[in-house]
């Protein structure tokens, strides 16, 4: 029996081609795809890392033998979660020397558009205030908070896919528990207020209304901008409903100096946010929001570049 979290078990680049695989055992990974992308989002907050996992996890499926495996789901689960677990064990160190705020990449939706976000089912476990928390967690409890309270994920499963004892994974996923509840913000259900609150900051931020900006923002609103020392953008989180406001405004003047800027509602993980393009320019920001009681109180800024590759400006 393969074992999924076997880098070996993978075909090597100097081995002799294996047998085809039949249309059938093609098939039985394409149908995990979507759940795999979504997991492996969710562990890492990264389009391009998930894309890159995926198609490891790809290549490992590619290589066995049709029939040896009985249970692909359970299978795959088991091999992306390591794939991933791994690779996040690295990224923290580079994260720890990022400049700035370190956010997610964003996932855009909307009708008429194809994407990743096609692939993953985007609710709370996808939004970017809990994703920010969930930076804050070692990998081995981000890793069993998102297979077991995301994805029903069994405890004996996880154990498998992080080399722990299961007994010793339910406590990583019971400390990943708490501390989510603890730190994570409240948030709107309602998706109609939540899109009132966003419509009302691009109106006010857009014609210079400070008091409209106030009016909207929580008293202790954070600002987060992700630059990653490539764009302009603040390297440390503004606090307060006045710093936000101000700081807003000359982000707006900034961004409408260009006449052919463009900007526009789209969700961002899931909820009503905002894209500004500049395509002369070719840049792209993404603002994602958290809203409760009819309040911003949360606003997320990627501005770095790298993080909004996978987006086409064209298309936005």
């Amino acid at each position: 029996m393969a074992d999924p979290t076997d880098p070996t078990d993978a075909t090597d680049a100097t081995d002799p081609p294996g047998p085809t695989p039949s249309a059938r055992h093609l098939a039985a990974f394409e149908e995990q795809r979507p759940r795999l992308w979504g997991i492996a989002y969710r562990i890492l907050g990264l389009v391009s890392d998930a894309e890159d996992a995926v198609q490891e996890a790809w290549l490992r499926w590619q290589a066995l033998p049709d029939g040896e495996v009985a249970d692909p789901r359970a299978y795959l689960t088991t091999v992306i979660s390591r794939i991933c677990y791994d690779q996040l064990g690295s990224a923290r160190a580079r994260r720890e020397r990022y400049v700035g705020p370190w956010l997610p990449e964003p996932v855009l939706t909307a009708d008429d558009t194809t994407g990743p976000e096609d692939r993953v089912t985007l609710d709370e476990s996808v939004g970017f205030a809990l994703l920010t928390v969930l930076e804050r967690l070692t990998p081995a409890e981000r890793t069993a908070f998102v297979l077991h309270d995301v994805f029903a994920v069994p405890f004996p499963e996880i154990a498998e896919a992080v080399g722990r004892t299961p007994d010793s994974v339910r406590q990583l996923a019971s400390r990943a528990r708490k501390r989510v509840r603890a730190e994570a913000p409240r948030r709107s259900v309602d998706r109609g207020e939540h899109r009132r609150a966003v419509d009302a900051f691009l109106t006010a931020a857009v014609e210079g209304d400070f008091d409209g900006l106030l009016k909207v923002l929580d008293p202790g609103v954070v600002w987060r901008s992700d630059g990653g020392g490539k764009a302009v953008a603040a390297r440390v989180p503004i606090h307060g409903a006045e710093q936000v406001a101000r700081f807003a405004q000359r982000l707006a003047r900034g961004l409408g100096q260009g006449a052919a800027v463009r900007m526009s509602v789209r969700d961002v993980n899931g909820a009503p946010g905002l894209v500004f393009v500049d395509p002369v320019e070719g840049q792209v920001t993404v603002f994602a929001f958290t809203v409760h009681n009819g309040l911003i109180t949360e606003v997320a800024a990627v501005v770095n570049p790298d993080k909004l590759s996978h987006l086409d400006p064209n298309q936005l």
